[in-house]
Formats: structure tokens, C-alpha cells, sequence
């Protein structure tokens, strides 16, 4: 099969590491391990320049070996019984709502508290901007998964927020006997 698009390895890890590394860090919750995936992501990605064919399948497969290296990754800590934010506050020094905005923080840290499944769905959706079917094809599962996780994944985020931000949202009041936010 002839081909008409060379990749270039450089260009592709210029290109794409940013959000390689974005997607494991909002995975996984600690920035050194979210720096060793995105290199092991680009190893990977080294051993397999000869199969990717353009340009839209580079950032496909880098997207879906991204996630699955991530989903590793937690894996392999919950066997070991490790707690991810006490193993982070010891190998970075701050947790991560003492270094940047509080909420912001604070929903990074509530993201990292789903389970894997629906974690993965909400980052590709909101931070990659996939559709349900893309996102399918990332996780290579079914489209009805994806769509409950998404579904699941927002309600329990919700509802973890409502509990641990409430220092963050406004006081509702009723005006005219319906309730709304001031």
C-alpha cells in the first residue's frame, strides 16, 4: 500500500505533547506520573511510526494510548494500595489546590475521584472536544457505554461538587417562589 504521508517523529511529539500529557495528568492527578506516561506514549509511538498512515490517525492513536497507558497506571496504584494525593503532597510537595485556583483545583482533584471509566469519557469529551462516537472508537467501546459513563460520570461529579465546593457557588434564594442563584 502506497503511502503519501511521512511522519515526522519530531514534529508529531512538538505537535501533540501537550495534550498527551494533559489527558494522563487529568487521569491520573500527579504530574510526575502524567510526565512518565506521555514518554512512554512517544516510545510507543517511535516503535510505531511505520503504521501510522496521516496525520487525523497520529492523534488518534496518541489520544487512545494515552488514555490506556493513564488507565494503567491507576491501576497498577490501586493493586499496590497506594492513596494517589498522599503519594503526590510526598513526591511534588503541594497538592494541587495549594498551587493554582482553589475551585479550579479543587474540581481537578473531584475528577480524579470518579472511576476510571467515567473519567476517561469526561476528559475526552470536555478536554478534547470528542464526540460520544470518537470517544467510542478511543476507549474501543461501545457508544452506549460512553454515553452512560458521560451521563454517570457528570451526575456523580455533580453531586461531589455540591458537597465539597459549596464554599465556591452562591447561595440560592427563592425570587417569585422559584429558587435561583444570586
Amino acid at each position: 500500500m502506497p503511502r503519501d504521508w511521512l511522519p515526522e517523529f519530531e514534529r508529531l511529539v512538538d505537535e501533540h505533547q501537550s495534550m498527551v500529557f494533559s489527558l494522563a495528568w487529568r487521569m491520573t492527578g500527579d504530574r510526575g506520573l502524567a510526565e512518565e506516561i506521555a514518554q512512554d506514549v512517544f516510545l510507543e509511538l517511535d516503535r510505531n511510526m511505520t503504521r501510522i498512515e496521516s496525520p487525523e490517525h497520529a492523534l488518534f492513536w496518541l489520544r487512545r494510548v494515552a488514555m490506556h497507558r493513564a488507565a494503567d497506571a491507576i491501576r497498577r496504584r490501586r493493586v499496590r494500595g497506594v492513596d494517589l494525593w498522599i503519594e503526590i503532597e510526598e513526591n511534588h510537595g503541594a497538592l494541587p489546590e495549594e498551587r493554582s485556583s482553589p475551585m479550579g483545583a479543587r474540581l481537578e482533584q473531584l475528577l480524579t475521584t470518579l472511576p476510571e471509566p467515567q473519567r476517561a469519557a469526561l476528559v475526552l469529551r470536555y478536554q478534547e472536544d470528542l464526540t460520544p462516537e470518537e470517544i467510542a472508537a478511543a476507549l474501543d467501546s461501545p457508544l452506549a457505554t460512553v454515553k452512560s459513563n458521560l451521563q454517570r460520570g457528570l451526575k456523580l461529579l455533580r453531586a461531589k461538587a455540591e458537597n465539597h465546593l459549596k464554599d465556591y457557588l452562591r447561595p440560592e434564594r427563592n425570587v417569585g417562589g422559584a429558587k435561583s442563584n444570586v
